[in-house]
């Protein structure tokens, strides 16, 4: 198993295999790409874009698809996945993206709000058309814009799943299977504070790579390192290795962040003994290689 970063400085650190950086972010700042590494852009989490515009946010019969609307529990604020003018403007930017030398592109938050949205106008229109049903018109919506996506893409192509791996689908527009055809693998976030309590994490990863047909990456937060809190993060990091897994991103906020993890896992003896104990081969290797560098 691998071992990779998601961070928003475009920096490589040595320790580790998969570097992916956030080129573009959810409060809408954009970036030059990332040499070298895998460049991930928000594609329909736009803040600034719907300040500037209120007319492209998504809709339901509760409101728009904004974090103030507290009849939904939305983490950020959504356009709409078919604004057309704002489709486009995101295709442009992953195009320039791979004019550079890069690794490849991952799209996160490239899908509808949640299962309500979106009712504008132009999806009611769309979604007549169709001749589909409300699941379906959803998520030949997504999948499209997948496809869209990948034909702009040199290199290494992976998309970000939100951790629901029974009802994304009817939630979110995703259906893993038509996505699956287009993406090297799929990229899961599952973020948290601390990992204190962790069996949620052991599940979730486990059912994602039984079920995704392409290989699976998890994604796990590292932002706020304390003793405790990298304790429980690296053995978590231990018990997802055992899982069918292409790798563990390490969500941190730049190098030094990511280095304070390696260190920690070096010069910590009761962790590298329990990893022995317990016969954690995987995670071993990875401290190991470490050792080497920190």
């Amino acid at each position: 198993m691998k071992i990779g970063l998601v961070t928003y400085t475009p920096q490589e650190v040595k320790g580790y295999d998969l570097n992916v950086y956030y080129s573009k972010w959810a409060d809408g700042q954009v970036f030059p790409a990332a040499k070298g590494m895998q460049n991930d852009v928000t594609v329909f989490c736009d803040a600034k874009a719907i300040r500037e515009d209120p007319s492209i946010v998504a809709v339901s019969k509760s409101g728009p698809a904004l974090r103030k609307n507290r009849r939904s529990n939305l983490a950020f604020d959504f356009v709409c996945p078919t604004h057309p003018q704002y489709r486009a403007k995101v295709l442009d930017y992953i195009e320039s993206l791979c004019k550079e030398t890069i690794i490849g592109v991952t799209l996160n938050l490239y899908h509808f709000p949640d299962q309500e949205y979106c009712v504008c106008p132009r999806c009611t229109e769309l979604l007549k058309q169709s001749g589909l049903n409300w699941v379906q018109w959803r998520a030949q919506t997504v999948t499209k814009f997948v496809q869209e996506a990948k034909a702009r893409v040199k290199g290494t192509f992976a998309v970000e799943m939100y951790p629901d791996p029974v009802l994304a689908k009817e939630r979110f527009g995703l259906d893993l299977n038509a996505i699956a055809e287009f993406v090297d693998y799929f990229h899961v976030p599952l973020s948290s504070r601390d990992y204190l309590t962790n069996y949620w994490v052991d599940t979730l990863a486990r059912d994602f790579a039984a079920s995704l047909k392409k290989p699976v990456v998890v994604e796990l937060s590292a932002e706020m390192p304390t003793d405790e809190k990298l304790n429980a993060l690296l053995k978590t990091v231990a018990y997802v290795s055992r899982h069918k897994l292409d790798a563990v991103l390490l969500l941190v906020h730049d190098s030094e962040n990511a280095k304070q993890v390696c260190k920690f896992a070096v010069q910590n003896k009761d962790f590298r003994s329990w990893l022995e104990k317990y016969d954690f081969k995987e995670m071993s290797q990875i401290v190991d290689s470490w050792a080497k560098i920190y």
